[in-house]
């Protein structure tokens, strides 16, 4: 008699599942190096300005650059996490369900599997995991909040993670 291992759980798509999705999934660089476009735009644009007959409008507008590229660097994570409270989907339960299949997320608005064997990386953060997959020959990532994992489940899903080659297997397969 075989038994088939379900774990089911339910969370709400609210600001703070947001806010954490971000944090844990977050590759904006917010480096000095990352500003150095939108200063040598600024840059520019004042020396269009003061230095040459160029239009003036023509000049503001390189300096209006510079200055929203900054800005947007700098409000990323506010201006996604409005953008995701704006969906359809905001405020709405979605149902996750793992099993021996993968992992499948259910709401009003979308439903979507992750099989197992499409896994290709998962992540373990603080909070949560970074599943990375491939199906179809397209690639995705999703995240799944812990908040919301017995640990059990927690469990499961470490168990049946792909296994990534340490760097000495790596380099002996390369030889």
């Amino acid at each position: 008699m075989t038994s088939s291992t379900l774990f089911t759980s339910k969370f709400i798509l609210d600001k703070p599942h947001f806010n954490e999705c971000y944090s844990q999934t977050n590759t904006v660089d917010r480096s000095s190096k990352a500003y150095l476009k939108s200063g040598i735009l600024t840059v520019f644009g004042l020396y269009l300005l003061l230095f040459t007959q160029v239009n003036a409008y023509a000049a503001w507008f390189v300096i209006a650059l510079g200055v929203l590229e900054a800005v947007s660097l700098y409000y990323h994570q506010p201006w996604w996490v409005m953008r995701q409270m704006l969906s359809k989907a905001s405020n709405s339960e979605v149902t996750v369900t793992i099993d021996e299949q993968g992992i499948l997320s259910e709401s009003f608005y979308h439903t979507g599997r992750i099989l197992w064997q499409d896994i290709t990386e998962l992540h373990e953060s603080s909070l949560g995991f970074v599943i990375s997959f491939t199906i179809d020959k397209s690639a995705g990532k999703s995240y799944l909040s812990k908040s919301c994992l017995s640990t059990d489940a927690q469990n499961y899903i470490l168990q049946k993670s792909p296994k990534t080659p340490s760097k000495s297997s790596a380099n002996e397969e390369v030889k």
